[in-house]
């Protein structure tokens, strides 16, 4: 029962996980710019995202504008998109097949097949969530080390916006999710061998006993 309460929690962990990784994926706040000018329509909120860079005005206007060219994109953003992509993937598989999995559902066949697929689900967080601590954690040195370096201007400096700390805590959430998972299928595998093994040495005994008796009446 505690094992199944502990899945469900993790499954709940890994639910939230997955969101939050939709939702920073596709926000466009992944650095943050406040520029406030003297001029009623000069733009007081820069924002910076994957897919699309926003700009907010003092006079209630909002515009964003497209990032179609992927080679004109920097590095860092280009490995961004592409990890943050793969994490969502990932932990989508990773839901799916800890359904299937888990203790509390009655899918997946026998407790082996369960327990297999708890497994495979638990690696498919632990991955989307090492997906998801990459670019947030690249992105950041980007953004610091363009705020330390003196020779950038003040206007063209950053800020980590929400999308990098809803990244941050996404990735938290589907790595201890993915521990839970493989942590609490290990412990049923090694019960398992472990009473295959005393199946298998009992017998073993029982034959060795009987073999003793053979002899003593032979003799």
């Amino acid at each position: 029962m505690a094992s199944a309460s502990l899945q469900f929690f993790a499954f709940i962990l890994a639910l939230f996980g997955v969101f939050g990784d939709i939702t920073a994926t596709l926000l466009p706040n992944w650095k943050v710019n406040a520029d406030v000018g003297s001029n009623i329509i000069t733009a007081i909120t820069q924002m910076q995202g994957l897919w699309m860079d926003c700009t907010w005005y003092s006079t209630g206007m909002f515009s964003c504008t497209l990032k179609y060219s992927v080679l004109s994109l920097p590095v860092y953003i280009q490995v961004a998109r592409t990890t943050m992509v793969l994490s969502c993937i990932l932990s989508a598989f990773g839901i799916c097949i800890t359904t299937v999995g888990m203790k509390c559902t009655k899918l997946g066949g026998d407790t082996d097949s369960k327990s297999h697929a708890c497994f495979a689900g638990g690696v498919c967080f632990i991955l989307a969530g090492i997906f998801g601590l990459v670019p947030t954690s690249w992105y950041t040195r980007e953004i610091i080390s363009n705020f330390l370096d003196q020779t950038i201007p003040e206007s063209s400096k950053h800020e980590p916006g929400g999308a990098v700390y809803t990244g941050f805590i996404s990735a938290a959430f589907l790595l201890i999710a993915g521990v839970i998972f493989c942590t609490s299928c290990l412990k049923k595998q090694q019960g398992a061998w472990i009473y295959s093994a005393k199946q298998h040495h009992f017998p073993s005994t029982e034959q060795d006993s009987n073999t003793g008796y053979n002899l003593k009446d032979y003799v």
